[in-house]
């Protein structure tokens, strides 16, 4: 048995299949459930910024991949190009979610290369096809200080010099911990009290089609100081925009899926965005009867059989983090599943 594990071994090896433990193998081929991220396994993780929402408007980007060459136009039946330089609402919005990435584009040859995270490249590009210069914006608003992103905090914070006034703080992340901590939204004439609804409605008409949703707020740094802690982004944001970024599915992960449900393998997907877009994918991809998608707050609040009962029903965790991720895999585990697990959350 031991030869026979040794030579399977080194067949999967040619094919790019790394093992560790020889019993592995016997493992993986009894698995019944397969346990898969979303975004980059999928997804092609090559995010490009479609919509964006700010100041009650809706507006449409164009433009392929992370290039600068494109353009942004309104969102109604006429779709009349927009110029940021006479749409405050619409420059503000750029250029916050400009500042509070690190991202850059440059052209490598013929092609526009992207270094950096997809989604603050996605939200790059399109500060360019808005006619930002990109270079030019952040030696304006030179970085003071910064908050990294964080899975558990599901914010990025920057605090930049603004130049003619107080330091600027600006808030991106998942839409409901921005929303949260905003009590006032940007609009055409200026801050104007929050309707939290709306926004979230929003959100979730952007996230029923497949978009991953990133909001991005901005406030005075009241102190005018150089230093960012957390208690400054609790609260008294100003929302304002939000960006849908497309992600298209992966035409292999497509025919794996197919391929698994014909081997009787369950593909259950487990991820950090928001629950519709989740959902949204889950069925592009052709993961079937997903019922009703939990969040990773649902699952904090389930005790060990209640989890145990939820994931025989369920194909969709969203806003998840790690250990919610390691929780699934002992409930599935403890109904007889033989359960794997594949994506860069692994």
């Amino acid at each position: 048995v031991t030869i026979t594990l040794a030579l399977g071994v080194r067949r999967m090896a040619k094919r790019n299949a790394i093992v560790r433990r020889l019993p592995a193998v016997e493992a993986l081929g009894s698995v019944t459930v397969i346990c898969t991220d979303k975004t980059g396994t999928l997804t092609r993780n090559e995010m490009s910024a479609q919509r964006i929402a700010a100041a009650g408007r809706e507006y449409v980007v164009s433009g392929e991949g992370y290039s600068p060459e494109g353009g942004i136009s309104a969102a109604s039946q006429d779709g009349g190009a927009v110029d940021v330089g006479e749409d405050e609402a619409l420059a503000a919005a750029l250029r916050a979610a400009l500042l509070c990435s690190d991202a850059s584009i440059h052209r490598d040859g013929e092609a526009w290369q992207m270094i950096g995270d997809p989604t603050e490249g996605a939200l790059v590009a399109a500060a360019a096809r808005g006619g930002i210069d990109v270079a030019g914006e952040r030696d304006r608003y030179r970085r003071l200080d910064v908050i990294p992103f964080d899975s558990e905090r599901k914010y990025m914070a920057t605090l930049d010099a603004a130049p003619d006034g107080p330091p600027t703080i600006h808030l991106k992340g998942a839409p409901e911990v921005i929303v949260d901590r905003c009590d006032r939204s940007l609009g055409a004439n200026g801050p104007e009290p929050i309707d939290r609804d709306a926004w979230l409605e929003r959100v979730r008409r952007l996230s029923d089609d497949g978009l991953r949703v990133i909001a991005v707020a901005r406030r005075e740094l009241p102190s005018g100081g150089e230093a960012l802690d957390e208690d400054d982004v609790a609260e008294g944001l100003v929302l304002v925009a939000l960006f849908g970024l497309l992600d298209p599915p992966r035409e292999e992960a497509v025919a794996a899926v197919a391929r698994c449900r014909s081997a009787g393998i369950r593909v259950m997907m487990i991820t950090g965005d928001h629950v519709d877009t989740a959902a949204a994918i889950a069925r592009a991809v052709g993961i079937e009867d997903i019922g009703p998608p939990l969040r990773g707050r649902d699952l904090a609040a389930m005790d060990d059989d209640e989890l145990r009962d939820s994931v025989g029903v369920t194909a969709v965790f969203a806003r998840a983090a790690p250990e919610h991720k390691i929780r699934l895999v002992q409930a599935l585990q403890e109904r007889g599943e033989i359960c794997a697990m594949t994506g860069d959350g692994v």
